[in-house]
This record gives C-alpha cells, structure tokens and sequence, in this order.
C-alpha cells in the first residue's frame, strides 16, 4: 500500500494522537450521558470532566476564570458569536486582508446590515510598520479589531501584542482567531489583552472535529445569536447571559470537549516550544528545498518567521492540477484552490488560479518533506521537458 504523506494540518490535524482516540472511545463507551441535564452517577462525572477541560484550556491561555470559557462546534461559530453578538452597529471595524471567510462574511454582513464600515491592513515586515498601518486606519468610530494570527494561506503571523496593545490603549475590543496558531505559538489572553478568543479544537490541539471554543472577558457581555436548551435557568424566557451558559445553547459535545483537553495534555507532555520548533525545522526545509527553482512560485516573505504553513504554484499549471497530480502518482495530501480566504488570494494575486497550499504538523518527518520536495521538482522538470 502506497504510503500517504499527509500536508493538509491547516485543515485538520492528522493522525490524532492515540491517547486522544482511546479516550473518545472510553467516553463513547463509559460517559455516553447528558451532561448538566441530570443529577446521577454518570452525568455529574460528565461534568467534572467538562469543567476540568474548561481549567485546561483556561491554563493553556492563560485565562483566569474556566467559566470564561464556551465550547463550539468550531472557530466558525465563535467568531459568528463574537462578530454578531457584540452588537456592532453604525461604527468601524479594522481587520486584514488574509482573513478567513469564517471572519469575512459576518464582518459583510454587519456592513450590509448594521452600517458598519470596514478597513483593511496588510501584513507588514516589521513591527513598526504595523503599528503604522493600524494607527493610520483607527477613528473615533473604531470599535474592534478582528486578526487572524496566523494566516492559513501564507503563514504569516500577525503581533497580536502589538495589535492588543493598541486596541488597549485606544479601548477598541480585539478579537483574534487562533484557528491556525492555537497548539502552534503561545497565546496568552492577559499578556496580548485579547479580549476575545476564538478557536477550533481539531487543528493544532489533536482534538476530533466538531468542537471548538470561545473565551469572552467577563467585562463582556456578548448576546447570544443561538437560544434553547442549556439544563439551568430553565424557567428564563430568553437565555441566560451569564457565561457559558449563554453561548452552550443545547446538549454539549461531550467526546469533542473530552478529545480537545487530551489534545491539550498531549502537547503539555510534548512541550509546546518543542512542537513548534520541529514544526519551523519542516516549514524552513521545504522552502529552502524549493526557493531557488525558477519554476516555482513560493507566497509569503521568506525571511520572516511564519506558521507552518507553505503555499506554492507552479508557473504554467493550474493549481488544481498540481494538487490532482501529487495526490493520484505520489499520495501527497495538500489542498488546492482559495482556502475561504478570497482577500488573500486577491492580495497574492492569486485570485483567478488559487495555489497549493502544504501545511505540517507535528507528526510530519524531514524524510516526508525531501520526498515531496523531490517530487515537486520532479514535476517541475516533467513540464519543461513536455514543453
């Protein structure tokens, strides 16, 4: 059986690590209940282990109170939440061309509906330059700031402490996306002054999908855009605005919640610094690996520190095509075309061909990275023979 060289970790992270596949199936198979519905043996254990994933969490960002802390299905519904619960109207908002459509499309929506205009920065090759950039966009209407911190197209990594301590000093509520840099860089809300979090659980922290996550500081009060069942307040008729009751609108994704804190113990036992430092040594190995083929377009500054996430074309086949080929002679998993990010691919200059986007993970090896490399080149030289 051909051996797959999976690249596509800004998707969703693969293999799961076996610690979290065992302990789905002993969820699945042991505390298959209703978690905050009933008072016997099963469920209150379910909520111990639901409220020791919040502490983990909170730990791992650095958040003072677990109860700050609502599970999602995914970043996509936090920052759904965030962007249309904060009740933004007739105001301004800065965010960045390399945004997700998860961000895009509820920033749109409030434009078109809530009169709320938009700004957009660019990424910047230094600190300096971004603060500028900001600074220059900022108005007496300006009332958030939503970044993606890492973009999941080109990698780059925006400084959310510098951007957090803007919107501090300004009192403008930052919101970041942490769906790519969430396990990959340390976040810390206090340090950053995020005010809220958005992120997923099936990326970077090992989780299955279909759970994510939102921190919201108890200085504010978000409105929920989804109302039901929550097991307490029973007798409200609106739901409850008290955190996370106000954001956990039905029954919760108990073996999602349990996979996402052993994700988290996972890379605690690993050592976040250790996940990121193997993951740059395989980020910087296929750049330098590609860089100086003439052929091949690599996107991005490449002399930037940037997530482990690489996109590439090469001149005169489509993207598509690129990726088909990879993925039926080689098995090399990636992903082609515009990755929800129009915005990105309009600032690459990429928006009518998208790229091939190689995205890695901790499980990666250098050995996988020289074989695909090879075989891009390989490629590369196929093309210039046939033309």
């Amino acid at each position: 059986m051909l051996k797959e060289y999976y690249f596509d970790n800004s998707a969703t992270s693969n293999p799961k690590p076996d610690i979290v596949i065992e302990k789905v199936t002993n969820v699945l198979k042991n505390l298959n209940g209703n978690p905050g519905r009933s008072a016997y043996n099963k469920a209150i254990k379910i909520n111990r282990e639901i409220f020791s994933v919040r502490e983990k969490i909170a730990k791992f960002f650095n958040i003072k109170n677990p109860l700050e802390i609502a599970f999602t299905k995914n970043a996509s519904e936090s920052l759904n939440i965030a962007i249309k619960g904060c009740n933004f109207k007739n105001c301004h908002i800065i965010t960045s061309v390399l945004e997700h459509n998860s961000v895009l499309r509820p920033l749109h929506y409030l434009e078109q509906e809530k009169n709320v205009a938009l700004s957009f920065i660019t990424p910047e090759i230094s600190d300096e330059k971004l603060e500028k950039s900001i600074l220059d966009k900022i108005n007496e209407n300006t009332k958030a700031i939503v970044i993606n911190h890492i973009s999941n197209v080109t990698g780059y990594i925006f400084n959310i402490d510098i951007i957090g301590n803007i919107c501090k000093k300004h009192n403008i509520l930052f919101i970041v996306d942490a769906s790519q840099s969430a396990g990959f860089l340390d976040i810390d809300v206090i340090k950053s002054n995020i005010d809220i979090l958005c992120f997923t659980g099936h990326k970077s922290l090992f989780g299955i999908q279909g759970i994510g996550g939102i921190y919201v500081n108890k200085s504010i009060t978000i409105h929920p855009i989804l109302e039901g069942g929550t097991g307490s307040f029973s007798k409200l008729e609106r739901q409850p605005l008290v955190m996370p009751e106000a954001l956990e609108c039905g029954t919760l994704n108990t073996p999602g919640i349990i996979s996402l804190g052993t994700g988290i113990d996972y890379i605690n036992k690993i050592g976040l610094n250790n996940i990121q430092e193997h993951e740059i040594q395989l980020t910087n190995l296929f750049i330098e690996n590609l860089k100086n083929i003439d052929d091949i377009i690599i996107y991005g500054e490449l002399d930037i520190k940037r997530g482990p996430v690489v996109s590439i074309n090469i001149k005169n086949i489509p993207s598509s095509e690129l990726a088909s080929i990879l993925s039926e002679e080689y098995n090399i998993c990636t992903r082609s075309g515009f990755h929800c990010a129009p915005l990105a691919h309009k600032f690459l200059k990429t928006y009518e061909i998208g790229t091939v986007r190689f995205s890695f993970g901790y499980k990666n090896t250098m050995e996988e990275i020289n074989f695909a490399t090879n075989k891009i080149k390989n490629i590369v030289n196929f093309i210039n023979k046939r033309s």
